[in-house]
């Protein structure tokens, strides 16, 4: 077997779906691995990927560990196998750690976020050379360009990429959520001010990526005197600006110990 995805929560989901619907592998190739046995029955009977338990394990090319990094440290026994290369995409769990409880050093992390289930994820992706060697980088890059865009970092800028990509959605939508609060509060109806508030911030993303910097496209909108102007002031007041580096900060190092809990 090609792969086996060890957790199919809505990540090994969007991955078996993004990977089968592009032709990356068969869907008859990969193996699903769930403690939740109806759910992944359903999916593997809706895919055409086979459902399969630990004792399957031997002899699978590569394993997806998509797992609570606690869940992993009770795993890790039956996981490792001889012969197999890892791709990891739990939080915190360094390439260190992987290859301690794994007995591998052909182990690759990966970091994409949920983005993923709409095919616009992005992943960060890194490994050791022995990963490299045996193409387990160059499988783990290919997985995740079926379901975004993938970027070979770092692992000291892990922890990072985490607090502020894989994190962000979240972020993003309590912005999205306010803004539709401040319409409603203005009179707009409840439905259309979260339609709105949802399309705004998919076409400034979209816009974001025609200019070099956040900072241009903000000039533009605020015109002297105007509207934009006095409320980005408010939002200057309020500490919007360091509240959400803040975020970014504080999910970093919520990383980095939960990595230390896997020392």
């Amino acid at each position: 077997m090609k792969l086996v995805i060890v957790g199919v929560g809505k990540l090994g989901l969007a991955l078996l779906e993004g990977v089968t619907s592009r032709g990356v592998i068969a869907p008859s190739e990969i193996g699903l691995l769930d403690l939740n046995t109806a759910r992944v029955t359903e999916i593997a009977a809706r895919t055409g990927a086979q459902v399969v338990t630990p004792a399957d394990l031997p002899g699978t090319e590569r394993i997806l560990v998509s797992l609570q990094p606690r869940v992993f440290m009770e795993a890790a026994d039956w996981l490792a196998q001889e012969n197999a290369g890892y791709i990891s995409t739990m939080a915190g769990v360094s390439v260190a750690a992987l290859t301690r409880r794994l007995g591998t050093r052909r182990v690759v992390r990966v970091m994409p976020n949920l983005a993923a289930t709409i095919g616009r994820s992005q992943t960060a992706i890194t490994g050791p050379r022995e990963a490299t060697d045996a193409g387990d980088l160059a499988f783990a890059r290919t997985l995740f360009a079926a379901v975004g865009d993938a970027y070979e970092l770092p692992e000291h800028l892990f922890n990072a990429f985490t607090g502020m990509s894989a994190s962000g959605p979240a972020y993003v939508a309590v912005v999205a959520e306010a803004l539709a609060d401040g319409g409603v509060r203005m009179g707009l109806p409840r439905p259309l001010a979260n339609e709105l508030a949802a399309k705004l911030l998919v076409s400034t993303g979209e816009l974001l990526q025609l200019r070099a910097h956040p900072g241009l496209l903000k000039d533009e909108v605020a015109s002297p005197g105007g509207t934009t102007i006095a409320g980005l002031a408010a939002l200057e007041k309020a500490g919007v600006r360091g509240a959400l580096m803040e975020a970014v900060v504080q999910a970093t190092r919520r990383g980095n110990e939960l990595g230390k809990d896997q020392e």
